[in-house]
């Protein structure tokens, strides 16, 4: 706990919070005769509260941030020694940090060469939406300008950001939406009436392609799509899938665009979720992992061509992307992600992503055959899903009550903090979510999965 923190009752921090802070994706009605959570301080995987109960931290921060773990020094270092060197200037102009690590950066993504800063995987994914729009204007008298997205996916919480969400429940109630967006159809083959089909992943594509035609090719400007959905269920994508995308995409001359905000850095076992799937995205968006939640930042990459598209002659004052982002002129976030980087390097993360997640997935399997409830297992890396049903014949999920009862016991009863799908969708908020830091041990992970384990055990009692 830091000396300001220090110098106060616990008390009283949990007072000021109860009173003055809005909380995150909860409803604060309850804490009106409970204590809100106040998470003090971390090292590894490990978190306490103000009250100085241990927990273990499945999730990264509850939202898949915290990649390299708690309590790096020499990212706060490599943070604060820029902060005094310079803090901040709008990124009309360069800066050292950003310009090192956008090289950095694009050595690990070959085929795209240009970063855009900012500071959320929503602004991120915006971005790419404004490239879109205006190329369909210089170039398709604003023809080409619709934007596919996929059912169940999710890409940000701006009123642009959820027009292109296919969560119902994160959508409700924020309506009307931004104009030219359209829902292609999920590929969750657990979900799915062809689902055993092993020619699945291509037929899920081809779904895509009639959605392009319906719509007209020329009025298709770009696709999003998450190389793993993530608040929608963690699905993976089926074989085929999404090399049958890419080929849809050139042939219709729709731009891909691929949302790593959850998956890049390192989450799946590569430096990028799509990198498993031989795809070449021509807009990548990341945020979360860049800087393992040490400093805001998230960047929009592009290919060269894209970027060409927007060189003109200088006299053409609107041919160029005239967007700004105030804090992406911040240097402490290209800093953090520098440092964020090396560590995974130097430490080999990719590779101990590689051999937990497979470990994970094994204790997952293990649990599955031990409780009926658990009707799917999926994943990739150190991402893993685990869908909980009341019958694993109909598949009919439980009531996202049960799931949140072994969320609630997890964390009460071990000390372990998992996360669950949460205001997704009618009915399907039924998926128990594991996204421990890279850094993670069997230890750790045995831990994780015997909480569940004795989670489940209590909602069949």
């Amino acid at each position: 706990m830091n000396k300001a923190v220090a110098g106060l009752e616990s008390a009283r921090i949990v007072d000021d919070d109860r009173a003055h802070v809005w909380h995150h994706m909860i409803q604060h009605k309850p804490l009106e005769n409970a204590d809100p959570l106040v998470i003090v301080e971390g090292k590894g995987l490990r978190v306490k509260d103000i009250n100085g109960r241990e927990y273990l931290d499945a999730v990264s921060g509850g939202v898949w941030t915290v990649n390299v773990g708690y309590g790096r020094e020499s990212i706060a270092d490599a943070v604060r020694e820029q902060l005094v060197k310079m803090c901040y200037f709008a990124n009309t102009a360069g800066s050292v940090p950003g310009a090192m690590f956008a090289e950095k950066l694009t050595e690990k993504m070959p085929g795209l060469s240009r970063v855009y800063y900012s500071n959320s995987g929503s602004e991120a994914n915006e971005k790419g939406y404004k490239l879109v729009r205006q190329l369909a204007a210089l170039k398709n008298g604003g023809k080409k300008h619709k934007i596919l997205y996929r059912d169940r996916d999710y890409h940000g919480t701006t009123i642009t950001a959820l027009s292109s969400g296919g969560q119902l429940q994160r959508k409700d109630q924020y309506g009307p939406f931004t104009p030219g967006f359209v829902e292609v159809p999920h590929c969750l083959a657990y979900r799915a009436p062809n689902g055993d089909d092993p020619d699945y992943g291509v037929q899920a594509a081809r779904e895509i392609e009639k959605v392009i035609l319906r719509e007209g090719p020329d009025t298709v400007g770009s696709l999003i799509l998450e190389p793993v959905t993530a608040g929608g269920g963690v699905i993976t994508p089926p074989e085929g899938y999404f090399e049958t995308v890419q080929e849809i995409c050139r042939k219709y001359g729709v731009l891909l665009h691929i949302d790593e905000v959850v998956c890049g850095m390192g989450r799946t076992g590569k430096w990028f979720g799509y990198q498993h799937y031989g795809v070449e995205p021509d807009i990548v968006t990341m945020a979360k992992g860049v800087a393992s939640g040490y400093a805001a930042i998230s960047v929009t990459v592009t290919t060269e061509e894209l970027f060409g598209e927007f060189l003109a002659d200088v006299s053409d004052t609107m041919h160029y992307f005239r967007d700004i982002s105030t804090f992406g002129g911040c240097t402490a976030g290209p800093a953090a992600a520098l440092e964020n980087m090396r560590i995974i390097e130097q430490e080999n993360l990719l590779d101990n992503v590689d051999e937990m997640g497979e470990y994970l997935m094994g204790l997952l399997h293990e649990l599955k055959d031990k409780h009926p409830m658990v009707g799917d297992v999926r994943g990739k890396g150190l991402f893993v899903g685990a869908e909980l049903v009341q019958d694993r014949v109909t598949k009919e999920p439980v009531d996202e009550a049960v799931a949140a009862a072994v969320v609630t016991h997890c964390l009460r009863e071990s000390a372990v903090m998992i996360g669950r799908t949460t205001r997704s969708f009618p009915r399907y908020n039924n998926t128990l979510c594991l996204s421990p830091a890279l850094v993670c041990s069997r230890g750790d992970l045995d831990e994780i999965v015997g909480a569940i384990d004795r989670a489940l055990t209590a909602q069949a009692a």
